[in-house]
């Protein structure tokens, strides 16, 4: 669980000891944001945008609360965000360019050539388990991915999501109750 800091800026060094524990969670932001954005480059993009925010309003950060929850609610608003600000854009597609796309080599094998990050995060996971993960629905992988490998509680995922606790609740057993259907085959015959 996320530490609970005194002060961002009451004593000399405060700012510094802020800045220090609010980076120690830059590898679950990223992870986080890989699970929401799937795209290594966006997820860098969108752990970047969270820190500048948080670095900006680490006067508005409440002394004696979980800065990690409070990074991880930056997180999700900021991708909540890009996601309408996303669907607001309209795109036009050149179909010559797509096919032509989808003939590259990246293309092959069914996705882009993986990142680092992406092979080491494929490694914290079983192939089986990554991929049942990766298949939720996403309101249903995004709470689940936070109460499971986060370890946040059911408030703090609420207040992240701006969500009721009672329907982060139902979401994580729907989203546990969906990974086991599609993992039960894997259970050894003989138990």
């Amino acid at each position: 669980m996320g530490a609970r800091l005194a002060s961002p800026h009451g004593q000399s060094g405060g700012k510094a000891a802020f800045e220090a524990e609010a980076l120690s969670s830059v590898d679950s932001l990223y992870r986080t944001a890989l699970r929401l954005t799937r795209v290594p480059a966006d997820a860098e993009d969108l752990v970047q945008d969270t820190y500048l925010k948080a670095f900006r309003a680490a006067d508005s950060f409440e002394p004696g609360t979980n800065l990690r929850a409070w990074l991880f609610t930056i997180l999700h608003n900021t991708a909540r965000n890009r996601i309408r600000d996303r669907a607001r854009d309209t795109v036009t597609v050149d179909s010559e360019t797509v096919e032509q796309a989808a003939e590259q080599p990246s293309f092959s094998n069914g996705g882009p050539v993986p990142t680092p990050e992406t092979l080491l995060l494929n490694e914290a996971l079983t192939p089986e388990l990554q991929s049942a993960v990766d298949h939720l629905p996403d309101a249903f992988r995004q709470v689940v991915w936070l109460r499971d490998v986060e370890e946040f509680s059911y408030a703090e995922i609420a207040a992240m999501l701006g969500i009721p606790v009672g329907t982060v609740m139902s979401r994580i057993s729907r989203g546990r109750r969906l990974l086991f259907e599609r993992l039960k085959h894997l259970q050894p015959a003989h138990v």
